[in-house]
């Protein structure tokens, strides 16, 4: 599995929780305020989770510009090299 892959994987697992969710439901499509109505405090329980998991420092303004579960993955991917 690709490490990008794998981001996106943990992100929609993370976000499935926080948001009550079922994760087949949710796909790199899937729009943080559109389709989640996600709110400041979720992007920062995704962010912690997200730095937790893979060592990296994640920055708020950056996550918060992404409008997809796709788009956050694609970020974090590129802040752990890959």
């Amino acid at each position: 599995m690709e490490l990008r892959d794998e981001i996106l994987d943990m992100i929609i697992q993370r976000a499935a929780m926080i948001f009550k969710k079922d994760p087949a439901e949710l796909d790199e499509n899937v729009h943080f305020i559109n389709d989640l109505n996600a709110k400041s405090v979720n992007v920062v329980q995704i962010i912690t989770m997200i730095e937790a998991e893979y060592d990296v420092q994640v920055n708020y303004m950056q996550v918060r510009r992404k409008e997809t579960i796709g788009e956050v993955a694609d970020y974090v991917a590129e802040l752990c090299g890959g």
